[in-house]
């Protein structure tokens, strides 16, 4: 924890200890008003048809079940007023 005066002083020091994974905690008067932390680093951005080849549908997953469907439509006639 450092004063804001000696961070002030000392900033690029403090950023260089952010960098290498240390929290700098930055107080007032005693108190912990800031917090100096690494800045993340960038995600890498995806790659479209990345699986493409990989994945293989067999029938239809999107379809209906007829024993689900039976179960909402029983559902919907018990909660209609």
């Amino acid at each position: 924890m450092v004063n804001t005066h000696e961070a002030k002083s000392r900033l690029s020091e403090l950023i260089r200890e952010a960098e290498a994974g240390s929290d700098v905690i930055v107080a007032r008067n005693g108190r912990p008003v800031a917090k100096i932390i690494a800045w993340p680093p960038a995600r890498s951005s995806r790659a479209l048809g990345t699986w493409i080849g990989r994945v293989q549908v067999l029938d239809d997953i999107v379809g209906s079940d007829d024993e689900v469907t039976a179960l909402f439509e029983q559902s919907a006639r018990h909660a209609a007023p």
